[in-house]
């Protein structure tokens, strides 16, 4: 949903946030499940409180010692999870050493499983509903700049804060609005930052740091506006933050994990889900199909709608938007993509070798762009350019 012409807002959040660190544990589980069995079947959800975590979900593996496994050695992969992110303080955040674990495990509905699992040995869809991806030129990863500048600021912010001798804690958010001119950026016009930080600074001391080295470094003078302003720790100082400061929950940063509201969302979320359920696996087929569009030269901006039905291999539709800049029909590129992809479950599975564990890290700054890695995260890679030209040329 870019403007043609006008400012576009798009947010993100560091792996600190409550929300992030619950996405973060539950792909953690989901991870030691596919680590043990690539077939496993995992929902998994995350609730930070305070000094407690509560993890719980359904499950079903081929062996029933990988599921007794993965219970037995959940509670230590939620606290090295927290560790990984960077908490250590009860009183500001979260401890992993002292905090509070719960686990509700559960097997997964029989039911459920006969849906996807059919009898005539087709994967079905793990669940109804429509997934979108999308790329632009607007950026070398093909994201868009909103997105791709809160992301940086978080990413690449702590990095410099290490740098300087600076504290920063594991809590962010970020903001970004770019200004549109006939459909192109045409400047950055605001940047809004916060960050949690340790209580031996001053709120002048933060603002100094986000302003003259976060900022400057990665949105300098002559990308902004003559207008532009920054908004920094604007409510102050921020020395409580993640679970204590805020409850989290897996799957509340659905926008921040996509496109920062560039194009529209089905509305599930991807943590904690195996590659079975489409709302994982078929929205990063989504955004694999976008991006070779856009990378091929077929369009400047691509939006990819799937949809489908639960228990049912085929997708019920296939769409894309070229948003007035495609190079060829739209009718004719989704008649090309059906014919190069196979856009069953298990032919997204197959095509993005999505039954590897490869998926906490996926959980901070975003399922898309600069920061996965095309050899890890398939979803990023361009390796279907030339079937799709030599569709298209037939």
């Amino acid at each position: 949903m870019l403007f043609h012409s006008g400012l576009f807002t798009s947010e993100s959040v560091s792996a600190g946030h409550p929300d992030k660190v619950c996405d973060q544990i539950s792909d953690a589980i989901l991870d030691a499940f596919l680590s043990l069995d690539p077939n496993a079947r995992v929902a998994c959800e995350t609730l930070a409180a305070d000094n407690k975590i509560i993890v719980a979900g359904e499950f079903r593996t081929s062996d029933r010692s990988h599921y007794d496994q993965v219970r037995n050695d959940a509670d230590e992969i939620i606290r090295n999870t927290l560790r990984h992110i960077g908490y250590g303080s009860e009183e500001l955040d979260i401890d992993p050493s002292t905090c509070v674990v719960e686990i509700r495990f559960n097997h997964q509905s029989p039911q459920i499983a006969s849906g996807v699992d059919r009898q005539d040995q087709i994967l079905g869809a793990g669940d109804q509903g429509m997934m979108f991806g999308y790329a632009t030129d607007e950026t070398a990863e093909l994201m868009p700049l909103a997105w791709s500048l809160a992301t940086d600021l978080l990413a690449r912010g702590n990095d410099l804060a290490l740098a300087h001798g600076v504290r920063l804690r594991p809590d962010a958010k970020s903001q970004v609005t770019v200004a549109y001119e006939n459909g192109r950026p045409a400047g950055i016009q605001a940047a809004v930052l916060s960050w949690q930080h340790d209580p031996s600074h001053s709120i002048e001391e933060i603002r100094e740091f986000l302003n003259r080295v976060v900022l400057d470094s990665l949105i300098p003078s002559d990308l902004r506006t003559r207008d532009f302003k920054a908004w920094l720790n604007p409510a102050g100082p921020w020395t409580i933050g993640g679970p204590k400061g805020d409850t989290g929950l897996t799957g509340r940063k659905i926008i921040v994990d996509t496109y920062g509201g560039a194009c529209p969302h089905g509305g599930g979320a991807f943590s904690g889900k195996d590659p079975s359920k489409v709302d994982r696996s078929a929205a990063y087929a989504a955004r694999y199909i976008a991006k070779h569009v856009v990378a091929g030269g077929h369009a400047r901006r691509c939006t990819v709608q799937l949809s489908y039905a639960i228990g049912e291999a085929e997708p019920v539709s296939v769409g894309l938007d070229l948003h007035g800049t495609g190079q060829v029909p739209e009718t004719r590129l989704v008649d090309a993509i059906r014919e190069v992809l196979d856009l069953t479950p298990a032919g997204i599975i197959q095509e993005l070798d999505l039954r590897r564990p490869v998926y906490r890290d996926t959980a901070r700054f975003g399922h898309f762009g600069s920061w996965r890695d095309p050899v890890l995260h398939r979803w990023e890679s361009l390796g279907r350019l030339r079937d799709l030209d030599t569709a298209l040329s037939a």
